[in-house]
């Protein structure tokens, strides 16, 4: 993985319409990316496969899709309001603002298990300095959620300094003006999909009764201002999270957390991540999340390096008796058969499509030699390629060759959907095309096809390999 170059996998995604910068046209934003034609299927793709594998392919499971925007008491609940939070430094010459983790990482220093002080320590006896050679401020915590309003939340604009009550104000990054706001109309972009679970949860129950153990899945956006996104689409502003929260008796834990484990490494063998590529860290108690008491982070031997690309953790209770306490309604489950009540226990695996999507892509990508020319190509798992068939005429300007082909074409295209029509340039270039897009087979229509027996070629995307295949047979 050391020989595949990020930089080439982001080259190709753009030239081939698998991902562009957010907002490109206008200079981009960052930490925003657009998919395109390709990387839509491919997103989607592996996003169907994890609801195969962890909901469909199960008979404990159950879906959900909850609102973005929630009742700012979900965050006040979580602890996300308090401790989602980020070590902030900022160069004091230019003003530019960096993590200050990134910083020591960048520089050498492992921060895991530091302090913001302990970071600020290290970055003063190591003489660190910000990207642009200048001094760094010390730390300060930053909150990574977004926050919004909701209805007509915004009162009168005032200058910064006007004497005023004490009706809390919003400033604008100019910092010259502020404008008004009522507490109550506060919301938040959420940070991550589980809490739209957690409270759903009695939801599901009322109408469902499921056995305990039982899970409650979810895929959609999650949103972090992250204070610098970087290394593509690894840490992003906008992203989407495919989440479950399995529902456990306290004493039954342990063997579901080694059961979802297990089917966590099957899924990640099934995106055709290599097992030797994939690692699994215990995640020590003083880097722990709050609300853990045992979380395990699959890391990915990524271009970037060795990163996180899931994690699976056991919550405990944390989530469901904040939920209770706050709201005061009962979050309790009565165990079937029996008069015991009790507030599930609850183990979460988390995955980013976006850290999975750059997984398979690193996994994939692919560069040899074919006649003494460079090829790069995808050597994507046929279920995850966006395109299956490509179909083109030997020449389109050969009406009969052209027509032959659309037949074929339009068969294909009804059994299997993502089939493309390719009759751009020579037979070479098309080949080139779509080995880099991924398509595993290629079908051509030939003057065989039909003035011969009626076959087809299908060259092949790893090997190259061309055989003749009857047209009723592919």
């Amino acid at each position: 993985m050391s020989e595949v170059k990020m930089d080439d996998i982001v080259a190709l995604c753009k030239r081939r319409g698998f991902i562009y910068q957010g907002s490109d046209v206008y200079g981009g934003l960052s930490g925003t990316w657009d998919y395109g034609p390709l990387g839509v299927a491919l997103k989607r793709n592996i996003m169907n496969l994890w609801w195969q594998h962890f909901v469909d392919a199960r008979d404990d499971m159950y879906g959900v899709d909850a609102a973005i925007l929630m009742n700012q008491k979900v965050w006040q609940a979580s602890g996300h309001v308090d401790t989602f939070v980020d070590p902030l430094c900022e160069d004091m010459v230019n003003h530019r603002r960096y993590r200050t983790d990134h910083i020591l990482k960048d520089n050498g220093v492992n921060p895991d298990g530091m302090t913001m002080q302990q970071m600020d320590a290290a970055i003063a006896e190591k003489g660190i300095k910000s990207p642009d050679s200048n001094p760094l401020s010390k730390s300060r915590t930053f909150n990574m959620m977004f926050r919004t309003f909701v209805g007509p939340a915004q009162g009168a604009e005032v200058t910064i300094g006007e004497p005023a009550d004490d009706t809390p104000r919003v400033e604008n990054l100019e910092g010259r003006k502020a404008f008004t706001y009522e507490e109550s109309s506060v919301s938040y972009l959420r940070p991550e999909t589980a809490q739209g679970i957690f409270t759903n949860f009695k939801n599901v129950v009322d109408a469902f009764y499921p056995d305990l153990p039982f899970g409650i899945a979810q895929q959609g956006k999650a949103f972090r201002n992250e204070i610098a996104p970087r290394d593509f689409v690894f840490r992003s502003r906008e992203f989407e999270q495919m989440e479950i929260e399995y529902f456990v008796h306290p004493s039954d834990w342990e063997r579901a957390f080694d059961e979802l484990l297990a089917s966590t490494h099957a899924f990640l063998e099934s995106l055709g991540l290599k097992s030797e590529h994939i690692h699994e860290l215990v995640v020590p108690e003083e880097d722990r999340a709050h609300y853990s008491k045992k979380t395990i982070d699959i890391e990915y031997d990524y271009p970037i390096g060795r990163e996180e690309l899931m994690g699976i953790a056991y919550r405990t209770d944390f989530d469901l008796s904040n939920i209770q306490r706050v709201s005061k309604k009962s979050m309790e489950y009565q165990v079937k058969g029996t008069n015991e009540r009790l507030v599930p226990h609850v183990i979460e695996p988390s995955f980013g499509v976006e850290r999975a999507l750059m997984a398979v892509l690193s996994e994939a990508y692919r560069e040899d030699e074919q006649n003494g020319d460079k090829r790069v190509y995808l050597a994507l798992p046929e279920h995850l390629a966006p395109v299956k068939f490509a179909v083109s005429p030997l020449l389109k300007n050969k009406p009969a060759l052209v027509e032959k082909a659309r037949e074929v074409y339009r068969v294909l295209k009804q059994k299997y959907g993502a089939v493309m029509w390719d009759d751009n340039g020579n037979i070479g270039k098309r080949y080139r095309r779509q080995d880099e897009i991924g398509t595993p087979k290629c079908v051509v229509i030939d003057f065989d096809t039909i003035e011969g027996d009626g076959t087809v070629t299908v060259r092949d995307r790893d090997t190259t390999e061309q055989t003749r295949v009857k047209i009723e047979e592919l």
